[in-house]
């Protein structure tokens, strides 16, 4: 925490719960407080708490006192979050630059211990099961040893980190996915440390972070640069955001599910525009919002944009705390904190806010999204005609048969066990319900169980080219399914539990049958997966599949059933019964208090508290893993998983001045919404792309390449892999798509993998840039992309618009972004990519000014020039600060010799 040495409000008192007592420091001791959203006020609180006359001061809470909601957003603060959550994925480079900057210290005349976690770390291992194996009963047991097979160097790693850095705690694999594990258990409501008690607030090094807004628990996904300045006691620099407040009014019909709740407020929000804004749920019809379905809503805040999308603390979220096991103490510290301070919602009262919203849910209709972003959404009525309509888009040669508008193309493959199938395009040939986003919920998750029992009670069957799945979010689920007698119908449906972690909707599909794959390649088959997910990115799930829907965990089950997006759910049966009378989907659906009386009798807090019991321990295989010990980790050279990264190689003491940039050249000329997932995917490495050769020239067998995610840990394979997603389309290139470039420094500048086109102009001394459209860097806050990005020689991107994260994560690897004035882009420019850029105007930073805008010029072969402005987007002084120092680690680890030298 950052150390609190003024108190210019007098706000600091005591609070007392049955017979403890706790410092607090009041909000109602700064006037003004009582009008701000919930969100704001636990921001204020925040403030009070860690003013120390320097980075947080009187004035920043007076600002946000008087918060101007029609404002934009100004002013900027500096919020120290109470605790930091990872995921293994983004988690292992965060540990491994830890481990890093231990040496560097060292190396600059410091102690190791300096580097030591000064805010209360987690990490959840959720991200690297593999669907190797499903359909059979045997899939968990099978996924989970080729898990740790793959990944005992990361583990490894991890456990020494466990054992090497104080507050910092690892949740093996197995356990559960991390956003689940959070607010069933890690989660605190209200925070107490140093005889405090005060907001648990948090952020992740995963987007989904907002899903424990759920919980009134003000937090968010970051990068991993962020999290680690984070973690080592940097507060985050903020602006004051905007607010917007969604009324939510009515009930919830029968039929309609959570998830066409969110996917309905996720198109309303993307609609509006909400990028850089929080959203705060208020009105009479919160309180009739179950827990569950607060954390779903919460859950998709990355997908419609907003910072955080958060519901204030009430009697619900009390009593989800007692069902999920919290003590009876903390849980009266939780409700009696919330009330003192003024953060116990009243549906009378409604705060100031930038902006109003509202939705009566009794108009939500069940939905679906795709095939390619989550706000997509398409009302289950039209998904048929939608599919028809968007076939055109990935296979312009399908045709139609005329008589009906069906897609006529199909091919017949000999399937394991069921002999000839035939394929068309449309078909579904991956149907999971995987993602933190529904795995939580116990209504949807019992609702695809039920609907289950009663498909079999029909007689119905999965059709045989579909790869079916399960993986829940907590083990918690499962239990629940047993205790309810659903799970043998799960099973016989084909869906068996592959593992407990995030899986399909992270790009751990694991490959298709090899029949299916090859006849889907060989002839340009556009088929589908449906998926309970959160992200429907294109080249996300499977390099074989180019259609990718959202849907609620029992349309999952019910896709699998049609094995087909070319169906209409409505008109068109699901099969016949043992008396042949056609079945269709209404048949089989679940009621409303079918499921709410499922819950009742199966959801208890004894399932929560037995599987938390004991959650950082770890099962036989995980506590017979090596566990090195010491400050100082052992790399080992031959490592493919963990290596040492080279951002402090060769770090001054001070800063280097900053530059204008001269002669740049594109690396890459994309078009709008290009996400996190097309610059750094974390899915499948592809036979024959950089980042394979590089294995292969290791001796790793293509069996085991895992996936970019699981080697994160590994520079050289992230590195390789950026700008790799086999989706990407780089306009440099006509038609072709994947991670390649023109490469200038050759003559005729041919056709190159931009990896290999990158080091040919590092060498040469040619800085790069990266020119992008709209919503770039849209999606997951992942780390990679920004890191890939600097280690690619990229000194710049110039957008139209940035995604927050994503342009945070630039500033703290040390590239800038740019964006290009309203009504400019590269298209409107004439720009092609061809030119030559020179950047001028940076140079002020070194004089302690951030320039608002650039004078950026393209220089052509024929000697034209076009010469324009462009928004330079360092929003914040300690954003410039960052990026003065190199990146935002650079300036933490000078930060921590800078300590070490004054006492």
């Amino acid at each position: 925490m950052t150390a609190t040495t003024h108190n210019s409000f007098d706000a600091m008192s005591y609070f007392e719960v049955g017979t403890s007592s706790y410092q607090i420091y009041r909000l109602k001791a700064v006037p003004g407080v009582e009008r701000l959203p919930y969100a704001l006020k636990v921001l204020a609180e925040n403030l009070l708490r860690n003013e120390n006359g320097t980075t947080i001061t009187a004035d920043q809470i007076r600002a946000i006192a008087t918060w101007d909601p029609h404002a934009e957003p100004a002013t900027e603060i500096q919020f120290t979050p109470a605790r930091v959550l990872m995921q293994d994925f983004t988690g292992v480079p965060c540990i491994v630059d830890l481990a890093t900057m231990r040496e560097a210290v060292v190396t600059l005349g410091g102690s190791p211990g300096r580097v030591n976690p000064r805010t209360p770390t987690e990490l959840v291992i959720d991200h690297s099961v593999m669907v190797e194996f499903a359909g059979r009963a045997d899939a968990m047991e099978r996924n989970a040893a080729i898990e740790y097979s793959r990944n005992r160097e990361r583990y490894t790693f991890l456990r020494w980190g466990q054992g090497a850095f104080d507050d910092f705690k690892v949740v093996p694999p197995g356990t559960g996915i991390v956003h689940q594990v959070n607010i069933e258990h890690l989660a605190r409501g209200v925070m107490v440390r140093d005889g405090q008690a005060y907001p648990d607030t948090c952020v992740g090094t995963d987007s989904h972070t907002t899903m424990v807004n759920g919980l009134g628990i003000l937090g968010w996904g970051v990068g991993g640069i962020e999290a680690e300045a984070v973690i080592l006691g940097q507060p985050i620099s903020m602006l004051l955001p905007r607010v917007l407040g969604f009324k939510l009014s009515g009930e919830i019909q029968p039929g309609v599910t959570a998830t066409d709740v969110v996917l309905t407020v996720t198109e309303m929000l993307r609609a509006h525009g909400v990028v850089g804004k929080i959203v705060e749920f208020y009105g009479e019809g919160v309180a009739e919002v179950p827990l569950a379905n607060r954390a779903t809503l919460g859950n998709m805040s990355p997908e419609f944009g907003s910072t955080a999308a958060i519901f204030p603390i009430d009697q619900e979220t009390i009593d989800y705390l007692r069902l999920t096991g919290r003590s009876a103490g903390h849980i009266s510290l939780v409700e009696g904190y919330a009330k003192e301070q003024g953060l116990w919602h009243d549906p009378s009262v409604v705060p100031e806010y930038s902006e109003y919203l509202e939705l009566d849910l009794g108009e939500v209709i069940p939905s679906i999204a795709g095939p390619r972003r989550p706000q997509d959404r398409i009302p289950l009525a039209s998904a048929k005609a939608a599919f028809r309509r968007e076939i055109g888009n990935y296979v312009p040669s399908a045709g139609t048969d005329t008589s009906d508008g069906r897609p006529s193309k199909s091919v017949t493959v000999v399937s394991d066990g069921h002999g000839e199938v035939t394929l068309e395009h449309g078909a579904v040939v991956i149907a999971s319900i995987t993602s933190c986003t529904n795995t939580s919920n116990p209504s949807v998750m019992l609702s695809a169980a039920l609907l289950a029992r009663n498909a079999v009670a029909k007689g119905l069957s999965v059709k045989p080219w579909v790869t079916t799945s399960l993986a829940p979010g907590s083990r918690a689920v499962t239990d629940y399914y047993h205790r309810a007698g659903l799970w043998p119908y799960l099973e016989q449906l084909g869906f068996h539990l592959v593992g407990y972690g995030c899986a399909l909707c992270v790009g751990n599909a694991g490959p298709l049958a090899v029949a299916t794959s090859r006849a889907i390649q060989d002839n340009d088959l556009a088929v589908a997966a449906v998926l309970s997910g959160n992200r429907n990115f294109e080249g996300r799930i499977s390099p074989d599949v180019k259609m990718n829907y959202l849907a609620s965990p029992p349309l999952v089950i019910a896709y699998a059933l049609t094995g087909t997006m070319d169906f209409d759910f409505e008109h068109d049966a699901l099969g016949t019964d043992s008396n042949g009378a056609a079945v269709y989907l209404r048949d089989i659906w679940p009621t409303a208090s079918e499921v709410e009386q499922t819950i009742t009798s199966s959801v208890t807090p004894d399932l929560f508290v037995g599987n938390y019991a004991d959650v950082f321990a770890g099962d036989e295989r995980w506590q017979t893993l090596p566990g090195p010990v010491g400050h100082l980790f052992d790399w080992d050279r031959g490592s493919t998983y963990v290596r040492r990264p080279p951002y402090f190689d060769d770090m001054p003491r001070e800063p280097l001045e900053v530059s204008d940039i001269r002669g740049a050249r594109v690396l890459a000329l994309l078009g709008d919404s290009v996400t996190t997932d097309h610059i750094s995917p974390a899915g499948t490495i592809n036979p024959g792309t950089p980042a394979a050769q590089y294995l292969e020239a290791r001796g790793v067998q293509r069996r085991d390449f895992n996936s970019y995610g699981s080697r994160r840990g590994n520079h050289e394979v992230m590195v390789r892999g950026t700008f790799a997603n086999i989706r990407l389309r780089n306009q440099l290139l006509d038609d072709v798509l994947g991670g390649y470039t023109r490469d200038f420094t050759k003559d005729d500048a041919p056709q190159s993998f931009i990896y290999d086109a990158s080091q040919n102009y590092q060498r040469a001394g040619i800085p790069l840039l990266v020119l992008g459209g709209k919503e770039y860097g849209t999606g997951s806050s992942r780390d990679w992309a920004a890191k890939g990005t600097n280690l690619l020689g990229v000194k710049a991107v110039l957008a139209e618009s940035f995604e927050r994260i994503h342009r945070s994560n630039l500033i703290g690897m040390g590239v800038v972004p740019l964006q290009h004035l309203p009504g400019s882009s590269a298209y409107s420019l004439g720009l092609d990519g061809s030119e030559v850029y020179d950047i001028e105007g940076l140079e002020v930073l070194n004089e302690g000014h951030t320039p608002s805008t650039v004078t950026v010029t393209a220089s052509r072969d024929n000697g034209q020039r076009v010469v324009f402005r462009a928004v330079v987007r360092i929003d914040t002084p300690s954003e410039a600060e960052y990026y003065r120092h190199g990146g935002i680690l650079h300036y933490a680890l000078r930060t921590m010799l800078g300590d070490q030298d004054s006492t």
